[in-house]
C-alpha cells in the first residue's frame, strides 16, 4: 500500500484562481498532510502547468499531491495519485494507468457498502460525506458521524469531507476520521495558513485519538 502521512488535514484546492500557488503553499505551511488539486475546467494547458507547479511545491514540503478525477494528468505530472468520484471502472482504469504504488481514493458518500466494494476493488482510501451542509457539495446527502466508526474494519484510511470546520471537526476525528478534508474552510478564507493550522490541530490534541 502507498505510504500515507498517519493522519491529518487533507486540503483540496478550489478551482481556478490567480494565487493558487500562494494559497497552496500557505496550506502546506499550516500543516496540510495531503493536497488535492481540484479544477473541473477544461483548460488543459493551464491545469497541466498548475499541477506541475503544485507537484514541485508538495515535494518541497514532503506532502503527497493527488489530482481530482484526472488520472492522465496525475500520470503526466508524476503526482502521488488520483481521487476518483464515481465508479469502480474509474478506479480500475486509474490503477492500470498509474500502477500499484499510486494512491487512489474514492468518494463513497454515505454508503458503507460502497466503501466495502471500493476497498475490495483496490482503493487506497475512501472518503465519506458530506457530514455537514456544504457550499461545495450543496446537494450531497448528509452522512452520520458514526459511519466513520462503522467503517473502522475496512483497513484503509477514511477521509471525512463536507462542511468541516475547526469547531465541528473534532467529532469526526473522535469517530475515526483519519483525515478531515476541507475546501472552502481552507481556501475560502483570508488567512489560509491559520485556517489550515486550526484544522490540522484537530489531530494534535489529546482528544483526537479515534475510538477503536
Amino acid at each position: 500500500m502507498p505510504h500515507f502521512p498517519s493522519r491529518g488535514l487533507y486540503a483540496i484546492t478550489d478551482g481556478p484562481r490567480s494565487d493558487l500557488l500562494d494559497v497552496a503553499r500557505n496550506a502546506l505551511l499550516g500543516g496540510a498532510a495531503l493536497l488535492q488539486y481540484r479544477d473541473p475546467t477544461d483548460d488543459h494547458a493551464r491545469r497541466h502547468a498548475e499541477a506541475q507547479a503544485l507537484k514541485r511545491l508538495c515535494q518541497e514540503h514532503s506532502v503527497p499531491l493527488l489530482i481530482n478525477g484526472d488520472a492522465a494528468l496525475a500520470e503526466a505530472v508524476g503526482a502521488a495519485g488520483v481521487h476518483v468520484g464515481e465508479t469502480g471502472e474509474d478506479l480500475a482504469s486509474a490503477r492500470t494507468r498509474l500502477g500499484a504504488q499510486a494512491i487512489i481514493g474514492v468518494s463513497c458518500l454515505d454508503s458503507l457498502e460502497r466503501a466495502k466494494a471500493m476497498v475490495a476493488a483496490g482503493a487506497d482510501y475512501v472518503s465519506f460525506g458530506a457530514f455537514y451542509p456544504s457550499s461545495t457539495l450543496p446537494h450531497a446527502r448528509l452522512a452520520p458521524p458514526d459511519l466513520l466508526s462503522q467503517s473502522a474494519a475496512l483497513g484503509v484510511p477514511r477521509v471525512a469531507i463536507g462542511g468541516i470546520t475547526p469547531e465541528n471537526g473534532a467529532v469526526l476525528v473522535e469517530a475515526g476520521a483519519d483525515y478531515v478534508a476541507a475546501i472552502s474552510a481552507v481556501f475560502g478564507v483570508a488567512d489560509v495558513r491559520t485556517a489550515a493550522r486550526r484544522l490540522a490541530d484537530l489531530y494534535r490534541s489529546p482528544s483526537s485519538e479515534p475510538h477503536p
